[in-house]
């Protein structure tokens, strides 16, 4: 069992519920760049970047990490960007070896695997990490996941856990993901089925909390069950679907872009064609844990409650 449980990022969506699951059973110090007002005691205002992580584990003496702390949306400045995901993670394996705690859980995402044509219909965690070099997400994904395997080779004491959800939803979720399904009209490349894999939020507390308490180790796709098509999403949305060539999406991107219109770019648009669509086959047969709900019910799970608060 664990001594104590650090969090990063632990004033984020993820982390927030995180704290609350473990902190009754559990003793839990968070960690986070800013703080919420009101935040209870066993919160910490901490860069991860902070030489002074390792004091913190010692002080506190943290035998198990759960790393959530990222980047999810770029904020314009890659090299900041780049310093929080890559350093950050590095600050906060080597604060584990510094201080001894021996247990790392990672939360990366199925965008490690990147945005390709090639991609296969069901992506196993033995499929290669391909992170688009052209969507910092991705590719910082995947760096950090390169990073994670030398220190597997290099310092197997430090046990780790790496999960790699799909898209995250659940009854009050805002991300990149739901931005878009606020809109109007759903946009879709033609020709491309641009598919969906949902994990609910609370199905992946549950499993990290497994994962610590039995210091699991390993890599593991989430997702519930299933795959949405985009459109499917659009029907469950009750939505119209814009469906463009890949063309033309690309020069209006181009446009926009440079014009200051808008903030992706045009190479982007592999983000919506070729998403990645994760088993989770794995995830039943060998970490044991059965998603409560599928992609379909989760999706509907957040329209309910989203429309319900005004946000569709």
């Amino acid at each position: 069992m664990p001594e104590c449980i650090l969090i990063t990022g632990a004033a984020g969506y993820i982390g927030s519920q995180l704290m609350h699951r473990l902190s009754g059973e559990h003793a839990v110090v968070g960690i986070d760049i800013k703080l919420p007002v009101g935040s209870p005691a066993n919160m910490l205002q901490c860069d991860i970047r902070d030489p002074m992580l390792a004091a913190i584990m010692r002080e506190h003496q943290v035998s198990h990490v759960v790393h959530l702390a990222s980047v999810l949306e770029a904020s314009g400045d890659e090299q900041r960007d780049y310093d929080i995901d890559i350093n950050g993670t590095r600050n906060v394996v080597e604060s584990c070896l510094a201080s001894g705690a021996h247990h790392l859980t990672v939360t990366s995402s199925g965008a490690a695997y990147g945005y390709h044509p090639d991609n296969p219909c069901w992506i196993d965690e033995n499929d290669p990490l391909r992170g688009n070099d052209e969507f910092a997400y991705s590719r910082h994904k995947r760096l950090v996941e390169e990073y994670l395997q030398e220190i597997r080779q290099q310092q197997p004491q430090l046990h780790q856990l790496i999960l790699r959800p799909g898209t995250v939803l659940g009854r009050h979720t805002r991300n990149q993901i739901t931005h878009l399904f606020e809109k109007k009209r759903l946009l879709a490349i033609r020709g491309s089925s641009s598919p969906f894999v949902f994990i609910w939020d609370e199905d992946l507390i549950a499993i990290v909390e497994r994962g610590i308490v039995e210091s699991r180790e390993g890599i593991y796709n989430l997702a519930g069950d299933g795959a949405l098509t985009i459109d499917q999403v659009a029907a469950s949305l009750q939505k119209p679907l814009l469906r463009l060539p890949a063309g033309l999406l690309h020069t209006a991107l181009s446009l926009g872009h440079r014009l200051g219109l808008s903030r992706y770019r045009p190479e982007q648009i592999n983000f919506l064609r070729y998403r990645p669509v994760l088993s989770n086959r794995r995830l039943k047969e060998e970490f044991g844990y059965q998603p409560q709900l599928s992609s379909a019910a989760v999706l509907e799970l957040f329209i309910d409650h989203a429309r319900a608060r005004g946000q569709l």
